[in-house]
């Protein structure tokens, strides 16, 4: 999970103010992460509850970035508000004493001064995993995406390098997106192929609500033959969500890093998840340094 070793001392104060935590989950079980009303399984709800106990106190979860009904991260980023100080051994172990098996947390630690798991963040990074093959997956269901039409993994890759840059990403915005304005900075997406697996990696200041789920489903078009390569280019430039086709199914799709300055001292990812990680080197796997950063105001409402 981190690029460099974490280990779960117990000679340091954690606590008093806001607090950091850093942690991994199975989307398969959760109606995504926010907290739902109605009472249905959510990551933040769990996670909360967990944390509880511990704090011995209520409290309340800011994410780095929301994930939907089925997605999975392998590297999330919170913060929560606690009259209580505890190790780092203490936090880690005890919150996933009380979560459920599909919930893990790896490393806690001092929100630094102005610290926000959401407004602090410089960029997001995701994997899209597909399964290309003719029969679905069965130990991996839910895990990966799966499409049986063979995927031209280059021309993918080819297609997707007309995202790269700050655009106006409305074609690939999902129709209840709250976000103020579609513009985002994509810094990178590259798409690859490792046996019967394809895997999209994107890494953006920040993305519109089902954002890469519907670049995922353009792309796969394009790898399928059923569209030129421009026309990924050409949805783009429409900025129009009808144009794009469909939504690619949540299950594929993990949130894999989360950056932030240096001076926060939050630890940088190792990108994965695990079963891909060995797939890439560990240049790939490294953290990429953004060239375009531009915190949200908190005052925005995505």
């Amino acid at each position: 999970m981190f690029l460099e070793p974490q280990p779960l001392t117990t000679d340091n104060a954690i606590g008093n103010g806001r607090v950091v935590i850093v942690f991994e989950y199975d989307g398969r079980g959760f109606h995504g992460w926010q907290f739902q009303k109605s009472g249905v399984r959510s990551v933040q709800e769990q996670l909360a509850k967990a944390v509880a106990r511990v704090a011995n106190h209520p409290v309340d979860l800011v994410c780095a970035g929301r994930t939907d009904a089925g997605v999975h991260a392998s590297f999330q980023v919170a913060h929560f508000e606690t009259p209580s100080v505890r190790n780092l051994r203490s936090w880690v172990m005890g919150i996933n004493t009380a979560l459920p098996d599909d919930i893990a947390v790896h490393w806690a630690g001092n929100g630094v001064g102005d610290f926000h798991a959401r407004f602090s963040a410089v960029y997001r990074r995701y994997r899209y995993v597909i399964f290309n093959h003719p029969v679905r997956p069965g130990i991996q269901r839910g895990q990966v995406s799966w499409t049986f039409r063979p995927l031209d993994a280059e021309k993918m890759h080819e297609a997707a390098q007309a995202l790269v840059g700050e655009h106006d990403f409305s074609s690939f915005r999902a129709a209840g997106c709250q976000s103020n304005t579609p513009v985002r900075f994509m810094e990178r997406i590259k798409v690859t192929r490792s046996g019967d697996f394809v895997v999209i990696d994107v890494q953006a200041n920040a993305f519109v609500h089902h954002m890469v789920r519907n670049i995922a489903g353009a792309l796969m078009a394009v790898g399928a033959g059923q569209v030129p390569v421009q026309w990924v280019a050409d949805v783009l430039a429409a900025r129009d969500r009808r144009q794009a086709g469909v939504t690619a199914p949540p299950h594929g799709l993990y949130l894999v890093d989360v950056g932030f300055p240096g001076h926060f001292g939050i630890p940088r990812a190792l990108c994965g998840p695990a079963f891909v990680a060995p797939w890439f080197s560990r240049e790939d796997n490294t953290p990429i340094e953004p060239s375009h950063i531009h915190q949200k105001s908190r005052t925005a409402t995505s």
